[in-house]
């Protein structure tokens, strides 16, 4: 890479004490890249976008919130009503919350149907994954600080959880609490950490791309670079595709903002916190359903919660599990037929953790968590082992003998 020439005097005096803009310069415009990607790529770039915006609503949210359990639901309330486009701010910082997770899901999806977390991506996916866990600590948290129905609901049943756990489950409980009940120094606490978390998130996101950027990104056909000509500078040609897709997706997020904006949320949590009035039908957001599916599918409550947190353990050796020397599913006509079964699998669980906890929906989702397990630690090793792939093409540019066009003509 050659150092770059700036032609503003400011840039070049700052850059010579302090190199941060031939960094961006290395890391964003002559970042070489793989001419192949396809747009299932920009959901990396809309997912650091998203949390930006999240972050940013968030502080301004905290400005106007009061983390106190007499005046939270009122503040909120006072948010929505009486605060120069608060009803607003909410709207993105409630509906981005979703928003974010729809992202980082179909990122994390076409990880998996792209082979991106084999060798040598394992710490990449692991880092992800990383994300993933904080933005489900941060998510949580943030569902409880409306202190509505809902809120003070799924925050005694979630955290009643760790009280399943053996000798050191109710001392967890109790520090969740900062008491013997759902109070006060809880919600402090869930503000204080929903306030910190997504700084850490952000934190580990600057990992995860320093990860990517140590190998370079995967491709749609999972091969490794082995020709210049197969890979492209990363602006202007991603930097304008990542821009149309971020103008698809901002249209799709101030569509909801504008005309659906509690489609997603739960009535109930419109409704101030009440210990004494259980909710009909408890539930949290839709993004944990598929987990909450899980849990209440094994019938003792310890194993449940070991399930649910093995679902996501999981994930964590996913690469050690799927053992195949060929990453994208597209060469891999078992895998690929087995990829598209997980998914709508894990739509099945969704639609099962939304349901009430009886039969039939008891039954299916005890079956579609047994084959949640079973895909990776079953259905993976055998196919590493049996499935024969096609043969892959000899580089991005040029398919093999038995293509009928170059294969970045397939891709694009």
């Amino acid at each position: 890479m050659s150092n770059p020439e700036f032609s503003n005097p400011i840039v070049k005096w700052v850059d010579y004490r302090l190199p941060i803009f031939s960094m961006m310069h290395h890391e964003l415009h002559e970042y070489p890249t793989p001419k192949n990607l396809n747009y299932f790529w920009n959901f990396g770039s809309l997912a650091g976008i998203v949390l930006g915006i999240m972050i940013v609503s968030g502080i301004v949210l905290a400005m106007s919130y009061t983390a106190h359990i007499d005046y939270a639901f009122d503040s909120v309330e006072r948010i929505m009503r009486d605060v120069n486009f608060g009803w607003l701010i909410r709207y993105i910082h409630m509906n981005g919350a979703s928003f974010f997770f729809i992202v980082v899901y179909i990122h994390m999806f076409r990880g998996l149907y792209y082979g991106s977390y084999k060798a040598p991506r394992e710490i990449l996916w692991i880092l992800g994954v990383v994300i993933m866990l904080l933005m489900m600590a941060t998510a949580f948290m943030g569902y409880v600080l409306p202190w509505g129905q809902m809120s003070f609901w799924g925050a005694t049943v979630i955290t009643n959880l760790f009280s399943a756990l053996p000798i050191i489950g109710e001392y967890i409980v109790t520090w969740l609490w900062g008491g013997f009940g759902v109070d006060n120094a809880t919600l402090n606490r869930f503000f204080s950490l929903h306030y910190l978390l997504p700084f850490a998130i952000a934190g580990v996101v600057i990992l995860h791309l320093a990860a990517l950027h140590q190998h370079g990104s995967n491709n749609p056909l999972g091969i490794d670079i082995k020709k210049k000509g197969d890979m492209i500078p990363f602006h202007p040609y991603y930097t304008i595709k990542d821009l149309f897709g971020l103008g698809v997706f901002l249209t799709i997020f101030v569509a909801v903002i504008a005309y659906a904006p509690n489609y997603m949320g739960h009535p109930d949590n419109y409704i101030p916190a009440n210990p004494l009035v259980t909710p009909s039908h408890i539930v949290p957001e839709w993004y944990f359903l598929p987990f909450y599916a899980i849990l209440r599918a094994v019938p003792d409550k310890l194993l449940g919660v070991l399930a649910m947190f093995a679902a996501i353990a999981v994930l964590f050796v996913l690469p050690w599990l799927d053992r195949s020397p060929i990453r994208s599913a597209k060469f891999r006509p078992v895998y690929f037929i087995f990829f598209w079964v997980f998914l709508a699998n894990c739509v099945l669980l969704g639609y099962c953790g939304a349901m009430p906890a009886d039969e039939p929906w008891v039954t299916i989702s005890r079956l579609a968590t047994a084959y949640y397990f079973l895909h990776f630690i079953v259905i993976l090793p055998v196919l590493s082992l049996y499935e024969r792939p096609v043969d892959l093409p000899l580089s991005i540019s040029g398919g093999s003998p038995d293509d009928d066009a170059p294969a970045a003509q397939a891709a694009e």
